[in-house]
């Protein structure tokens, strides 16, 4: 009895610390939290030296600006993201008109939807970016429309056309790819 006693203790004393765990690949941390990707941030933040913070790209001040001790990314630096396929035309899988400048876009165009916190605000549209494929070609697009995190979009997308797929030498069928990205 005693024996069945302590090993139904045992159980929930182990059962208590393994629900007491939180697994970091699940948290959202805010300004300041730990980080391992994109992912872990809540909002517009980003993973930088693997603590959640303003991303000196997009220039917002949720945590109050960079700190110090955190050096912001020179401008030269590409960001890691995930390029998914939009059709920008009208009838395509992108909705409506583009954010920027309220109009349809025809596909083979190079151009690209941002997630909201690349996006922000517009700020970024009608400049151009230049998007790097693991197979090491690059080409530069138009941003023209936001990836909306309300519809769903996540906070690491770049979402291109055809051309922008085309002229990467990718695959629209692979359906997601980890690229880089920087202003031109």
């Amino acid at each position: 009895m005693a024996h069945s006693v302590l090993v139904c203790l045992t159980s929930l004393w182990l059962v208590s610390i393994f629900l007491s765990l939180q697994s970091p690949a699940l948290a959202i941390s805010s300004c300041g939290g730990s980080c391992r990707t994109l992912n872990d941030c809540s909002g517009q933040l980003i993973c930088i030296n693997g603590k959640c913070n303003d991303d000196p790209d997009v220039g917002t001040h949720t945590c109050g600006g960079i700190s110090p001790t955190t050096p912001s990314p020179p401008s030269s630096s590409s960001t890691p993201a995930i390029l998914t396929n939009n059709n920008f035309e009208k009838g395509g899988d992108g909705g409506g008109p583009s954010e920027c400048d309220g109009k349809y876009h025809d596909n083979s165009e190079r151009i690209v939807a941002l997630s909201t916190r690349w996006y922000n605000n517009g700020s970024r549209c009608g400049k151009m970016i230049k998007i790097t494929a693991p197979n090491g070609k690059t080409t530069s697009a138009k941003v023209v429309d936001e990836c909306d995190k309300a519809d769903g979009c996540r906070n690491n997308i770049v979402d291109g056309s055809d051309g922008v797929w085309d002229a990467l030498g990718l695959d629209t069928d692979i359906g997601e790819v980890h690229v880089t990205w920087s202003m031109s």
